[in-house]
């Protein structure tokens, strides 16, 4: 007998979905989660608990939706060659909480374009990276892209985007009202050629599935929604719970999975409470969940999975910041984090492929450009200078009523020395080994920087700024930037690790996610993902765990009478 169908490991956006949909199946599952519960009353009706707040210092500098990163360090290098270690501490952490990384995102969800998976036959091979195609391709996951953008309540409008791949149904809801600061910058890249569109968000525009129109407060990006106007991973996790077929843990910090004698079964998995007492879970499954750095961390523990694949090809996404100071007030710290995008650097033109020819590289993919503004009033004071003019600058805030960016979120090549593996000597409160990163971007990524920076700057001034400059996460060696706590990338987006595919000599899980040699582990996260795209991860992640958890099931994968319209 087990004590569920399916261990859950990690109820962030991909842990949330399995539930949903192995629950709506009819199985039972326990769902894990290290993290703090300031989400969902555990309690039917499973309302909110009402701990999410609009306070800068306590979500971004008081570690409320945690990891404390002084007892879950992480350590960074950017290479071999630095030793064991360059930096201790918070390097790229996601929040670790029920509802995951999901609970603070801003939630852009866009979708993955048909070329993402054929880009090695699209694009062909690029010195000293690892591209491949991924085992199956958009045709295949279109549906589920649309029972994501269902589930998780998506705002967007359709055929905004002149290069979004072709989709069946329109968007659950209309978008949401304008930032006025995007609508200057997206007006200034429309005069000169470029393509913005009001990007598609988990974000309500009007009641959706019991929860409220979003009240444009501001508190999108590194927060929760105090009224759950995000609808990710809220719904997927609510739904699962009110199944009555879902149990979730929080303060349980798995340890290990669980392996029977023929080393072909997964059993169960062993986690610590918060009194770091020891338990176990039979199950009939085991789903991890974790995230592209946790689930290599927990194989590499446990000795699961290809060695040779394990924790490689990480990637994050190389972010280019493009900031431009105004004469007048934006007031982008209000409304949605993120209004607008355009995918003009990830499709290119002839001045992208001259470039790319002259850095003697096939071709040049950034990502999308967010078209955002700064952040609140203790970050503007933490980077304005101390002293008499402090009070001045903090009132006339140049550094965030009048300012806006662009942030571009470029394709991070898949190169199997930048990695997740365990660090010799540090250790995390748990007493297990720290999670180590060694990163180093492409030059493909630094070259996509040094193109589209420029440009960029352009559009801001041609929207009216009157100073521009640009940096990027991470901070090349040598420039302004390269400092202690920036060298590593910013992006939060993790990507790669454990990647999929049908080859067993080169994959660590299969097409559908299960673990080669042991099937009845799943990986529903983006540790799976073969390349990152330039496109943030989430919706993919949801739309994988739905299309991957229904095989499972035993359900249809919703492939099934989808025709391109």
């Amino acid at each position: 007998m087990s004590d569920c169908d399916a261990a859950i490991v990690g109820s962030g956006p991909a842990g949330a979905t399995a539930a949903h949909v192995l629950t709506e199946a009819g199985w039972s599952v326990i769902v894990l989660e290290k993290g703090r519960n300031h989400l969902l009353d555990l309690e039917p009706p499973f309302g909110p608990l009402g701990a999410v707040s609009n306070d800068e210092l306590k979500l971004t500098r008081r570690h409320f939706l945690g990891p404390d990163p002084w007892l879950e360090p992480r350590t960074y290098r950017r290479s071999a060659s630095d030793g064991d270690r360059l930096e201790t501490g918070d390097v790229n952490n996601l929040p670790s909480t029920v509802g995951g990384g999901g609970s603070h995102a801003d939630g852009k969800l866009p979708r993955f374009r048909e070329e993402d998976f054929r880009i090695l036959s699209h694009q062909g091979a690029v010195e000293g990276a690892e591209l491949v195609d991924w085992p199956f391709g958009y045709d295949e996951v279109e549906a589920c892209y649309a029972e994501a953008e269902r589930v998780v309540g998506v705002a967007g409008e359709a055929g905004a985007n002149p290069f979004a791949s072709w989709r069946a149904d329109p968007f659950p809801m209309p978008p949401g009202p304008d930032m006025y600061c995007a609508r200057l910058t997206s007006e200034a890249a429309t005069r000169l050629g470029y393509h913005p569109y009001r990007a598609p968000t988990g974000v309500n525009s009007v009641e959706y599935d019991g929860r409220p129109a979003c009240n444009n407060c501001g508190f999108c990006a590194y927060y929760g929604c105090p009224i759950e106007a995000k609808g990710d991973p809220v719904a997927p996790l609510r739904h699962a719970l009110r199944t009555g077929r879902c149990e979730l843990r929080p303060e349980s910090v798995v340890t290990d999975v669980l392996v029977d004698g023929t080393g072909r079964r997964a059993r169960g998995v062993r986690y610590l409470d918060r009194e770091l007492d020891l338990h176990e879970i039979s199950a009939r499954h085991v789903i991890l969940a974790g995230g592209a750095f946790e689930t290599p961390r927990l194989l590499l523990r446990n000795g699961l999975g290809n060695p040779d694949v394990v924790g490689r090809f990480l990637s994050f996404h190389f972010q280019t910041f493009v900031l431009g100071i105004f004469d007048h007030r934006l007031h982008g710290h209000r409304g949605r984090a993120v209004t607008h995008l355009m995918d003009d650097p990830i499709v290119g033109d002839g001045d992208v492929a001259a470039a790319a020819r002259d850095a003697g590289l096939p071709f040049l993919r950034g990502g999308i450009v967010e078209h955002g503004a700064a952040s609140g009033p203790v970050m503007e004071a933490l980077h304005s200078p101390a002293g008499p003019m402090h009070s001045r600058l903090m009132v006339d805030s140049p550094l965030r009523d009048c300012m806006a960016a662009f942030t571009m979120q470029g394709e991070d090549l898949p190169v199997a020395t930048n990695r997740v593996d365990l660090d010799p000597q540090v250790r995390d409160v748990y007493g297990m080994p720290a999670g180590r990163v060694t990163y180093a971007p492409h030059r493909h990524e630094v070259a996509c920087a040094e193109h589209w920076a420029p440009r960029l700057e352009l559009v801001m001034r041609e929207a009216g700024a009157q100073r521009t400059f640009w940096a990027t996460s991470p901070a090349l060696p040598g420039t302004r930037g390269d400092l202690p706590g920036f060298r590593a990338p910013m992006s939060r987006h993790i990507i790669g690790t454990a990647r999929m595919g049908d080859d067993p000599r080169t994959s660590v899980f299969d097409r559908w996610q299960r673990l080669h040699g042991i099937d009845n582990v799943m990986c529903a996260d983006s540790s799976v993902f073969p390349t990152s795209t330039g496109y943030g991860p989430t919706l993919t992640i949801v739309a994988l765990a739905i299309r991957a958890s229904r095989a499972l099931a035993g359900l249809d994968p919703l492939r099934s009478n989808r025709a391109r319209p």
